[in-house]
């Protein structure tokens, strides 16, 4: 009786052995190999932050000035101009790298648009809201105007960002894109309805025919905003990037492949400017006036020589980890 109970208990018993004996080899290979897991997957989490799975990472990267705009009659002239170089839409090497402080870009030439017509086209990346007390609420992204009070005077305009959440024109919140343009009866400015997104790549651009002003976000139209007067005029011809005249509204971010055109593009003209990507050559060579690629400097690749002069802009070249072709 006594030997039965003894078999019967060590059959009970000895599955449970087993299981300890598997529970025991899976702790010590958790031992030996374990830090080596782990180490690994902090590896490969670090590789993907800093964009080495990205397929971007291994796109073909233009140099700077490997296109540009070719005036043989020089600039401001418009007969037989033509692109020249690799002008493809490759991926910029650069970008420009701004930081919500003095970072500017400054713009000296006596070619630059002062007509009843106007477009202004860029990438921006931004990663302020913009209602931080560096930027004021605003984040210029082209600007040119005057120090001229009253500001009827000031003949001249600027495209920004604006944060400001207690503007009228702007009730919804941060970030809508705004046109300020100088009219002889004073400064008026309009804001987009849609807000633009912070901690990615975003294609803005604006048109003004003379009476309205439309928005585009990502190649998106939005609806047409009347904003109506005569210009004012000033021979003031200094422009500004990422800043207003270097004294506030500092964009906080990064920019690439801002072009400006004396000319209302279609929106079919914009959205084509978008599909061509971050790294896109201009659409209307006869109407461009400037174009500021921002790859690894601040020169005017449109041939009419508005070179920038950049103060401690940081031209950024691992810029396309958050960048999504169109």
């Amino acid at each position: 009786m006594k030997v039965k109970t003894f078999v019967k208990s060590f059959i009970k018993k000895k599955p449970l052995r087993k299981a300890s004996a598997k529970a025991q080899s899976a702790m010590e290979y958790l031992m030996t190999y374990g830090w080596a897991i782990l180490i690994i997957s902090v590896v490969l989490a670090a590789l993907f932050q800093l964009g080495v799975f990205n397929p971007m990472t291994f796109a073909p990267k233009a140099p700077p000035g490997s296109c540009q705009v070719f005036r043989p009659n020089g600039p401001g002239t418009t007969s037989f101009i033509n692109l020249e170089g690799i002008c493809s839409g490759e991926l910029p090497q650069y970008v420009a790298g701004f930081s919500g402080t003095p970072l500017t870009i400054n713009v000296t030439s006596s070619v630059w648009p002062l007509s009843p017509q106007l477009s202004v086209s860029a990438w921006i990346y931004t990663t302020s809201p913009g209602t931080n007390t560096t930027t004021g609420g605003r984040q210029e992204i082209v600007d040119r105007q005057s120090f001229s009070s009253p500001c009827a005077t000031c003949g001249g305009y600027e495209f920004t960002l604006n944060g400001n959440a207690y503007k009228t024109r702007n009730p919804g919140g941060n970030l809508s894109l705004e046109l300020g343009i100088s009219f002889t009866s004073g400064w008026n400015e309009t804001a987009s309805a849609n807000q633009i997104p912070i901690d990615q790549w975003t294609f803005v651009a604006v048109t003004w025919n003379g009476a309205n002003t439309i928005y585009y976000i990502n190649g998106v139209s939005g609806t047409p905003i009347s904003q109506t007067g005569t210009l004012a005029t000033n021979t003031f011809n200094t422009g500004f990037i990422g800043t207003w005249t270097t004294r506030g509204n500092f964009f906080d971010g990064m920019m690439a492949n801002i072009q400006i055109y004396n000319i209302t593009l279609s929106a079919n003209e914009i959205q084509a400017l978008y599909l061509e990507g971050i790294g896109g050559a201009p659409i209307d060579l006869q109407h461009l006036v400037a174009w500021w690629p921002l790859n690894g400097n601040a020169n005017d690749y449109s041939g009419n020589g508005n070179n920038g002069v950049p103060t401690n802009v940081i031209f950024v070249s691992n810029w396309y980890n958050s960048y999504t072709p169109p």
